[in-house]
């Protein structure tokens, strides 16, 4: 540990915080109509737009129809994606745009990556610069990555609406939502990291892959790219799908420190940001601040654990007395799988970031870190994408325990649970605690599916055959088949490298294959835990918008102050600690307390 480590955490909850409240209450202006200072920009290509979509944007929609506009939306956008993956190498893509030739993956791991882009988890079973052409790349990923990010936004948005509602049933209008927040909110955004990150040295080309010598006079390829465009809604959209196999741990794709600690940055950003809004939108701004603390505690808990973890070392690699300063418990700490230019700080950091969210992207290897570092993005994982959360997702997950804090105190106190003027009755608690309980259940199952059958086992890369028997020997392997389902469920992307469930194509084997049960359960493992959640917070959202607001009484329990941060911070740890714990004992925290290495 550092002076220089600690001063980078400080800054960048400082900066984070900073940046994020104007964006907040900018937010909030785009979603209450208010004119805005990009309203003379955006005014004529959104009402073109709504000519298009042919929509009346002005009317309201009760949940329901908010609800199947979003659906019919995104399955649009699944069914696009599948065709163009599976059409990349046609004969009307350009070479230019396929300048290998790269074949279409197969349909199974199509119907995987679809899922994953759809869903903003940007899992990834294949490497980007060995299987995804410029096109599939752009037109594809890229154009996902926005819609996607969009879609989680609008439910948060909607969910408030119906939080602050009068006795209406509307929520407001999907179509609207997803035009503004593609417009005022993405696209600006996403310019101004773009060309931060292309001035830093993030690729920006359609060039062919480069053939150079190395040292040692053996050839190597460099793969080229449009990368800067999606990096940047990779980062600010919470996706994390990579340009490269790597990921952030690329240097085309985060070159310097400086670019990691501002990737860190646009991650975080929004989803911060959307937590002012609700303050802003509700009328009540320490609403908004007590939520922000209540993230910002348990994001601080989990970045301290990481670094300090990391920066020790393992049981193990003291016993093994490997005190190279590369793995030294009082020299450089753990350094296997970072990047030098990072260091230990930047990596945890970066770690904790983009698994608090439902970014997926890396800039180190997670199976590499210790065993309590690699408990870290488990246990950010098992809460369910409340600390921060990915783009809209983390705001609604956490209004949802906040629903279900609320309910909780109430009848800690004896009066009916109240929540901002609203009377809590058992209905909205039984549709939150649905939606609090759909995404553990998805990722419990799945994992418990494919370390108990034979198919499931055989993506794993910590396996041993014995009398034709595939079986599970280490806690690493445990952790990667649980870390997979898991990252799945709460549609983060990232994984403990060696669970695959796709071969990757070689040069006399373009038509490559994948492990069918991997990417279909996956694919539904993604599916399942996205949309049911979406559909359950806007079932609350409907059930509260009919509600007529009462004024607060003496007895009423105030949820913008230090007491209800504890609470909430109590609730979240009790069930996420309920539902996981004994699955994380099998894997991470067993590893870090035994002799192994991995």
């Amino acid at each position: 540990m550092t002076f220089a480590g600690w001063f980078t955490i400080v800054a960048f909850v400082v900066l984070l915080s900073v940046f994020a409240l104007p964006l907040g209450t900018y937010m909030a202006k785009v979603y209450t109509g208010d004119r805005v200072f990009l309203t003379p920009i955006f005014s004529w290509p959104e009402r073109f737009l709504y000519r298009i979509l042919r929509v009346d944007h002005e009317r309201q929609q009760d949940w329901k129809a908010y609800a199947k506009s979003l659906i019919i939306f995104s399955l649009a956008g699944w069914i696009f994606l599948y065709i163009v993956l599976r059409t990349q190498n046609a004969f009307f893509v350009p070479h230019s745009l396929n300048p290998l030739g790269y074949h279409s993956p197969p349909a199974d791991v199509v119907f995987n990556v679809a899922s994953s882009f759809m869903t903003n988890t940007n899992w990834q079973f294949y490497s980007g610069e060995t299987t995804m052409t410029y096109l599939s790349q752009m037109i594809g990923l890229t154009v996902q990555n926005w819609l996607s990010a969009g879609v989680g936004i609008v439910v948060a948005v909607a969910l408030i609406r119906g939080i602050i509602g009068r006795s209406g049933k509307g929520i407001g209008n999907f179509w609207q939502d997803i035009v503004r927040t593609v417009l005022y909110v993405l696209a600006p955004l996403s310019v101004l990291v773009a060309l931060v990150l292309a001035s830093q040295g993030v690729i920006a080309n359609f060039s062919t892959y480069l053939t150079v010598h190395t040292i040692t006079g053996l050839p190597q390829t460099i793969a080229m790219g449009p990368v800067a465009g999606q990096h940047a809604i990779m980062l600010l959209g919470t996706n994390g799908g990579g340009f490269f196999n790597t990921n952030a741990a690329h240097p085309f794709e985060n070159p310097s420190a400086f670019t990691n600690f501002f990737e860190m940055l646009a991650v975080l950003l929004i989803p911060a940001a959307l937590i002012f809004t609700y303050g802003r939108m509700t009328g009540n701004r320490r609403q908004g601040f007590a939520i922000y603390a209540t993230v910002m505690i348990m994001f601080l808990g989990a970045v301290i654990v990481a670094y300090v973890a990391e920066a020790h070392g393992s049981p193990a690699q003291h016993a093994a007395g490997l005190h190279t300063g590369v793995i030294s418990g009082s020299g450089g700490g753990n350094m296997e799988g970072k990047e030098q230019r990072f260091g230990i700080a930047g990596s945890a950091l970066f770690d904790v970031v983009t698994t608090v969210t439902s970014c997926g992207a890396v800039n180190s290897a997670l199976e590499s870190f210790t065993g309590i570092g690699g408990a870290v993005p488990f246990a950010n994982l098992s809460a369910s994408e409340v600390i921060f959360g990915g783009v809209g997702t983390g705001l609604y997950s956490i209004l949802l325990y906040v629903l279900l804090a609320v309910f909780i105190g109430g009848l800690m106190v004896g009066r009916t649970p109240e929540w901002l003027g609203k009377k809590l009755e058992a209905k909205e608690i039984k549709l939150a605690g649905l939606g609090i309980l759909i995404t553990p259940l998805a990722a419990l199952f799945c994992t418990a599916l494919a370390v108990a059958t034979k198919a499931g086992k055989a993506s794993i890369s910590e396996v041993a055959t014995s009398a034709g028997k595939i079986g599970i020997h280490t806690p690493q392997a445990f952790s990667e088949s649980f870390y997979a389902y898991l990252s799945q469920a709460n549609n983060n992307g990232s994984a403990f490298a060696g669970y695959t469930g796709f071969i990757q194509p070689n040069a006399g084997n373009l038509g490559s294959h994948g492990i069918t049960f991997a990417d279909v359960l996956g694919g539904f493992d993604m599916l399942l835990a996205r949309y049911a959640p979406i559909l359950f917070a806007l079932a609350v959202a409907g059930a509260l918008a009919g509600k007529r607001v009462t004024p607060a009484g003496l007895g009423t329990m105030r949820t913008d102050n230090g007491t209800f941060v504890v609470l909430l911070i109590g609730v979240i740890v009790l069930v996420g600690a309920l539902t996981f714990f004994p699955a994380l004992l099998l894997g991470p925290i067993v590893q870090g307390l035994t002799g192994h290495l991995y």
